[in-house]
């Protein structure tokens, strides 16, 4: 038997409602408690807001529940403060807005075991608020996550929300994510693409469901839509970071033609109303992406833009 080797890392700011979610779906895990050592909340709020909430759940806990502050808010921050506070060889990644399935840290552990990758990932159903009408379909499929049926090695990495990551080679140094991208987000992606490139494996664990419930504020085809040009930056900004210029002009050329295409596919279903249109132009801000990759375009989703939008909810 082994060890209990596996710590799950809850980044979160100001979302006490699905933080509460999320850590009551851990503490009833199936078939992990020889394996689950800790449970480690991040709380990247400057005031600390989650530490009465994570108290008050503790007694609840089937193992070891931390709290940690990262005061300044950012998401590669609040990752890298999970990751300090435990020496966990097996890191498992769970977001504050979603509920892990019973059998979920299980199945990731098995799909490492079966695959032998340094990072694995898992399935997302995409769960949206009532009124979002005839964006519906295309919301749950953006806020949630496909992949093989079975589980298996795979060529192209996801993103860390739903992941177990081997901390020895997926995980390198004391602080792994890049804070630069702390108020873009993305500090996954460019892990993955420096794990890649020293010969790293993904892998994919078909029955470690995870439910992310998208808030009301994201969950809107404007929020969509910019998410997924800032998805579509990646590619183009990760060439650039290892200055592969030929491979930034590759990306650029390929985000013209998708912008191009997509967008002429969508006018038809834009004037016919199709639903379908949201998935055209969902492809084409992915070109747009690609095609305007600079800092000066990049949107903010955390950090500081997640709390100023919170204190003026206050208001």
């Amino acid at each position: 038997m082994k060890a209990p080797d596996v710590a799950v890392v809850i980044p979160t700011l100001r979302r006490p409602d699905s933080l509460e979610r999320a850590l009551r779906s851990l503490f009833l895990q199936t078939d992990v408690s020889d394996r689950l050592r800790e449970i480690v909340v991040v709380d990247n709020d400057p005031a600390a807001s989650s530490r009465d909430a994570v108290d008050r759940l503790r007694p609840a806990a089937p193992v070891l529940l931390i709290w940690r502050h990262a005061p300044r808010p950012g998401v590669a921050t609040a990752r890298n403060e999970g990751l300090a506070a435990t020496d966990a060889p097996l890191i498992a990644f769970l977001d504050d807005d979603e509920a892990a399935s019973p059998g979920w840290l299980a199945a990731l552990l098995a799909g490492q075991e079966a695959t032998g990758a340094d990072a694995v990932f898992g399935p997302i159903r995409g769960r949206v608020p009532d009124g979002t009408g005839w964006t519906t379909p295309y919301l749950e499929r953006f806020f949630g996550r496909e992949g093989p049926a079975q589980s298996q090695l795979i060529d192209q990495p996801y993103g860390c929300g739903n992941a177990l990551l081997v901390r020895a080679t997926a995980l390198p140094g004391v602080a792994p994510f890049n804070t630069s991208a702390d108020q873009s987000g993305g500090e996954d992606d460019a892990l993955f693409a420096a794990l890649a490139a020293r010969g790293g494996r993904f892998g994919w664990a078909a029955d470690a469901w995870v439910d992310e419930f998208a808030p009301p504020h994201r969950a809107t085809l404007r929020y969509a839509l910019t998410r997924a040009f800032a998805y579509g930056q990646g590619p183009s900004q990760t060439s650039a970071a290892a200055r592969d210029w030929p491979a930034v002009a590759r990306w650029m050329v390929i985000g013209a033609a998708q912008t191009a295409v997509w967008t002429l596919a969508a006018l038809p279903l834009i004037l016919m109303r199709d639903p379908k249109r949201a998935d055209r132009l969902d492809r084409a801000a992915r070109g747009l992406g690609k095609l305007f990759w600079m800092k000066g375009f990049e949107p903010h989703f955390y950090g500081a833009r997640e709390l100023a939008r919170l204190e003026r909810q206050k208001v």
